[in-house]
């Protein structure tokens, strides 16, 4: 019996979607994300020590994003995908087996080079893979899935960590999180991956010269750069406040133990921003910064209001964020016209950690003479100012039309 052409690109797609969302939902299932802090704390470090643990985990993606990048597209993409979570289940055992100044860093360095691997290279993978299956519309609901998955996995993450910190302390925590790293880079192993041997390569030399290939084109193409630019100033501030939102639930004036049920509010909303990825991949340019204006006049007088119920305003908001940032990767692979789109999409993911450092700076600042919901209105501010330049750009091409 012989598959009919259209089953076959149907077969294909259910393969690499059922890898793609089991890879995200694993990727983000970080039993010790929620009590790493707690138990940096109960180490003996410093605030001074754990804000630069988080300083040197963002400083190793921007150094390793672009080259790891250029690295996807001069070989295997699928061979990053599998190798990244096993650099974290390294840096992960390391935490709990030596806990140490010294050890949480080698974690936090395995960590971002984890990352790293995988951003660019696994846009790149299902984008090339949906184009090659002549699915490549669906991208972006199949991306705005895949989101979704990783945050169900951080909702799990949280879920999971209590009990499983009462039964076996940080080592029964970190085993888990380890044995979610090897599930993670079983599953990648199994991405569809068809690519020429030209376009893989074997060499350093094949690498730099895809890296320089794909900056190229983004001096060369202005479509680019402006794709380039829309991803960080999109996901960049509300993916660094979300590390601020336990503080900011918990000035609502709710007891302690309220606050892990206020934050899966927030991922809530985030969750089904996620999930209209395919229907908002209809809004324009006109559209998407009404979405950005909402969302940030949202997370404004949310923050502000400083009750459980602004809350529910700032959910809103990092929902509207959420969608607007798959639409801007969205935006961003749809210009790329080369085989450096690993590469290129590495560039926007170290303007995101770029722009990220720099809130995390400006929060510390600010936070230190304002309350956290103050400092949150603040930040609704830049998502404004691109509201408003997405716009004025979308009036200058319809004017020129």
């Amino acid at each position: 019996m012989t598959l009919s052409p259209e089953r076959v690109p149907a077969t294909g797609v259910r393969r690499l979607t059922a890898t793609l969302y089991g890879y995200s939902f694993l990727d983000d299932l970080v039993l010790l994300y929620p009590v790493y802090a707690l138990l940096f704390v109960d180490t003996g470090l410093s605030v001074w020590q754990i804000s630069s643990l988080f300083m040197l985990w963002s400083l190793t993606g921007v150094l390793v994003e672009v080259p790891s990048g250029a690295w996807a597209d001069a070989v295997s993409r699928r061979t990053l995908l599998w190798l990244g979570p096993l650099l974290g289940a390294v840096g992960f055992a390391l935490w709990v087996l030596v806990p140490s100044y010294e050890a949480f860093a080698a974690g936090f360095v395995l960590w971002g080079i984890r990352g790293a691997l995988g951003s660019g290279a696994l846009e790149a993978l299902v984008y090339e893979e949906l184009e090659r299956l002549g699915a490549v519309d669906r991208y972006a609901r199949v991306m705005g899935r895949a989101h979704a998955a990783g945050l169900v996995g951080v909702v799990t993450s949280m879920a999971l960590a209590g009990p499983v910190l009462a039964f076996g302390g940080y080592p029964a925590v970190g085993l888990a999180t380890v044995l979610a790293c090897l599930l993670t880079a079983a599953v990648a192993s199994r991405f569809p991956e068809h690519r020429t041997a030209t376009v893989r390569g074997d060499s350093w030399a094949t690498t730099l010269t895809t890296l320089r290939t794909g900056l190229a084109e983004a001096r060369r193409d202005r479509s680019v750069r402006g794709a380039l630019l829309l991803v960080p100033a999109v996901g960049a501030v509300w993916g660094a406040l979300d590390e601020y939102t336990p503080l900011l639930a918990r000035d609502t004036g709710v007891a302690e133990e309220t606050v892990p049920y206020l934050l899966l509010l927030i991922w809530a909303g985030a969750t089904v921003g996620s999930l209209l990825a395919g229907a908002g991949e209809r809004l324009g340019t006109a559209g998407l910064a009404g979405l950005l204006a909402g969302s940030a006049l949202a997370l404004a007088v949310g923050a502000v209001a400083r009750t459980p119920s602004g809350l529910a305003l700032v959910a809103l908001a990092f929902g509207g964020f959420q969608l607007a940032t798959v639409l801007a990767d969205v935006r961003l692979q749809q210009c790329i016209d080369s085989s450096g789109r690993a590469t290129l999409t590495s560039v926007a993911g170290v303007g995101t950690e770029l722009a990220t450092i720099t809130v995390y700076g400006a929060y510390a600042m600010l936070g230190s003479a304002h309350a956290h919901g103050t400092v949150f209105a603040v930040f609704a501010a830049p998502y404004l100012v691109t509201a408003l330049l997405l716009a004025a750009g979308s009036s200058g091409v319809t004017a020129r039309r």
